[in-house]
């Protein structure tokens, strides 16, 4: 019986390349497993390329009840970015389908896993940390480490050379990712960050911003303990709800990012996403933790939100730390609980009211007008406390500015003694002479 190779598999051109691949190179069967993280994907005719390329056997794995509630929401509840944009659609399924490949590799008794992620990528990190994590015993196969295939123009005449069909245009070869949660786009004209995206020919999921109505769409949202519940009054599941606003956000062209970003393996990169469902959720969740959170908290869990980025950025997802910010991150949300309505406008998105039972807004205490908890005489003691290290330093200084000042007077006044002195000497030797 041949050793097997479980290969993560998702019919597009590196993953159809690398089976004939395998079998050329490797004397093993290869088992295919497509992760459904909520791809816009017709799995039947995928499922049937792997079989007709090589595979032995392909399966589906419809995850993204799991994706969304254990991956995607511990982010939005951190309101965690990569470098201030980048929301971390491929960054947060990348673990989960690491964890669900070991899964199927322990069914099939097989001795590695393959992945189709670059030598120069983020996806080779995440894929290989989360495989170690579950499975250090398994050996890890990526072929874009270790062939001579340079470019995907040479993966194309790869399969145009065995007569396998060419899973795309070659007019539309952006390497892309996509996900219940978003779609990022790599490649042709985003190589040289000079160039304008073409968004006419490269977006799936959003209309270019010019191209929205001209009429503004209002959108609200209920949130539990730091979790979207409801859009405009209908409670959704996670899923139901993220395709909803990904409908709604995309119409009207929000939720675009273009991004040079810093590549956990030292380069940077260019890269064009689009997550009009997660922009909104994003902006949502924020007003309503600005009304919910003490000063203190949501500063710290700024910095919070900053380290979880880069965490899920770089494939640290099944790790004490990521663990520990999730912890700190569920104590902060058990008061963020409330309405947010928002107003979608050609890729804009902005408040429209936002309203909790848990709002720390007090109108006796904020309003303009004085009411019983405030008293305005109160403010000069704060202040005098408050500035209490400016007052000490500037006292400080001017003492020394006093002391300079007399120094430089006594200074002045020794030097006209030394010269009234000196033409007192002078005088008295030539009465001498």
């Amino acid at each position: 019986m041949k050793k097997k190779i479980v290969l993560a598999y998702s019919g597009g051109l590196d993953t159809t390349v690398i089976i004939p691949w395998l079998k050329e190179n490797y004397d093993c069967d290869i088992i295919a497993v497509c992760v459904d993280v909520g791809q816009e994907a017709d799995w039947t005719t995928i499922k049937q390329r792997a079989l007709d390329t090589g595979a032995l056997a392909c399966y589906v794995a419809d995850v993204k009840k799991e994706y969304v509630e254990n991956y995607v929401w511990p982010a939005l509840k951190a309101n965690a970015l990569y470098e201030d944009k980048y929301l971390l659609g491929t960054s947060t399924a990348r673990p989960l389908i690491a964890k669900i490949l070991v899964d199927y590799a322990r069914k099939e008794k097989a001795y590695a896993i393959a992945h189709g992620a670059t030598g120069k990528g983020n996806d080779q990190v995440r894929f290989d940390l989360g495989i170690m994590a579950f499975a250090p015993d398994l050996e890890i196969i990526a072929p874009w480490r270790t062939w001579d295939i340079r470019s995907r123009e040479e993966e194309i005449k790869y399969l145009e050379k065995r007569k396998i069909p060419v899973p795309m245009k070659k007019s539309d070869s952006y390497s892309r990712d996509d996900n219940l949660w978003h779609i990022s786009h790599e490649g042709l004209e985003l190589e040289d960050p000079a160039n304008e995206p073409s968004l006419n020919r490269m977006l799936k999921m959003t209309v270019p911003p010019e191209k929205a109505p001209n009429k503004p769409e209002y959108v609200e949202i209920e949130f539990e303990k730091g979790l979207p519940t409801a859009v405009n009054g209908k409670k959704l599941d996670g899923v139901s709800l993220i395709r909803e606003l990904n409908k709604i956000g995309g119409a009207h062209g929000v939720g675009l990012i273009d991004l040079v970003e810093n590549r956990v393996v030292g380069m940077k990169s260019r890269g064009v996403y689009e997550t009009p469902g997660g922009s909104i959720l994003y902006y949502a969740h924020q007003e309503l933790e600005h009304i919910c959170l003490d000063r203190q908290t949501y500063s710290f869990k700024q910095q919070v939100a900053q380290k979880m980025g880069e965490v899920i950025y770089g494939g640290l997802w099944f790790t004490p730390l990521r663990e520990s910010l999730s912890a700190f991150v569920d104590t902060t949300q058990k008061t963020v609980t409330g309405t947010v309505r928002l107003k979608l406008y050609k890729g804009s998105i902005s408040s429209a009211g936002v309203s909790s039972p848990y709002s720390l807004y007090n109108t006796d205490i904020a309003s303009f007008t004085t009411g019983e908890l405030y008293n305005h005489a109160d403010a000069k003691g704060f202040i005098r406390l408050y500035g209490l290290p400016i007052l000490v330093r500037a006292l400080m200084e001017k003492g020394n500015k006093g002391k300079g000042k007399a120094a430089k007077d006594a200074k002045g006044k020794n030097a006209g003694d030394s010269k009234s002195k000196g033409r007192k000497d002078a005088k008295s030797q030539g009465t001498a002479g």
